[in-house]
């Protein structure tokens, strides 16, 4: 069929004096990055980022932040012309005042070295120009290794990809548009531009601690990707804040079809209560209690309670959330 209409920009509405933090998301053509970001910030479902057709240039996107944070979404064409383009005649312009490089490598392709150099090239301009970038590598469609396989490939592909980055750290995730993997990339991501993030963390250890909770969770609203956790209690599961992210996001994307907004739920089951719930103007946020002395109806009073002291934290320390055009 004709390629889908590409998502639109993710503009915010205009304010004044916003510290806007620029992300670069880099990687060949083909590689997977517009599909990610339209799943990530424009509520697209895998199935229908298959039609989107090709990057021709840049595309920029605005997101909003609580406070006075902006992100400023380059996604950057791949194709062989425009990557040298960037890389010469564009050189001041995309690379300089950049926070965040997120560089996409297709786990697939047969071109590793030319994939590899063009790295090389974007992490030196980079550090030329933005020596204090943060720089994330996707090791991208990991579902088209096999399962036995993958763990071998990601650690090969970390270990080029880091042998390479000399100039800047670098860190390196397997990532795939069909499971939650992609959601644990974006976190790291997101929380990297959180300047608080260790004083909103112990913020919400202590509304765990008060609401004799296990753990709570808080998601930035809209993406529901994972912006701060707290614990009390340990868990086996290491990837349980994806696949949670996952799984509301899409009951989310079936209630819109529905016409109907998600607002809040509640879920039971053995020995186990975990209550999501609209929190601040940005965030949502998820408490798991496993004592069964603990009312449910009183989680839902602690959250009330401290909705107003965590929305003025998150607004007055410009933290977190994001606020896009859907």
């Amino acid at each position: 069929g004709p390629p889908r209409p590409r998502p639109p920009p993710h503009n915010s509405h205009p304010v004044m004096n916003l510290r806007k933090q620029k992300l670069l998301l880099m990687g060949k053509a083909g590689a997977g990055k517009t599909s990610m970001r339209s799943i990530i910030f424009a509520n697209y479902v895998p199935r229908d980022t298959e039609r989107l057709g090709p990057t021709l240039d840049v595309e920029q996107s605005h997101i909003r932040f609580v406070g006075d944070l902006a992100l400023n979404l380059w996604d950057c064409g791949g194709q062989d012309d425009l990557m040298d383009n960037f890389l010469d005649a564009q050189r001041e312009n995309v690379f300089t005042s950049v926070e965040v490089l997120l560089y996409v490598f297709d786990v697939e392709s047969r071109e590793n070295a030319k994939d590899m150099e063009y790295f090389r090239l974007c992490v030196e301009s980079l550090a030329h120009k933005s020596p204090g970038a943060r720089v994330f590598c996707l090791i991208h469609k990991m579902d088209l290794v096999p399962e036995e396989k993958r763990e071998a490939v990601f650690s090969e592909r970390n270990t080029a990809i880091t042998a390479v980055s000399k100039s800047l750290p670098v860190e390196c995730f397997p990532t795939s548009i069909w499971n939650e993997s992609l959601y644990k990339a974006w976190s790291s991501v997101v929380c990297s531009l959180i300047p608080n993030l260790g004083t909103l963390e112990s913020r919400l250890r202590r509304f765990c601690d008060v609401s004799e909770a296990d753990e709570v969770v808080l998601f930035e609203r809209a993406t529901f990707l994972v912006i701060a956790h707290a614990a009390l209690r340990p868990h086996a599961d290491v990837h349980r804040f994806e696949k949670i992210s996952n799984i509301i996001k899409q009951f989310k994307l079936c209630c819109n079809k529905s016409r109907t907004q998600l607002e809040s739920m509640e879920i039971h089951q053995s020995g186990l209560t975990a209550v999501v719930d609209a929190f601040t103007k940005y965030t949502c946020v998820m408490v798991v209690t496993s004592d069964e002395a603990v009312n449910p109806a009183v989680t839902w009073i602690n959250i009330g309670k401290a909705k107003n002291s965590f929305d003025q934290a998150l607004e007055g320390d410009g933290a977190v959330g994001a606020e896009t055009s859907l």
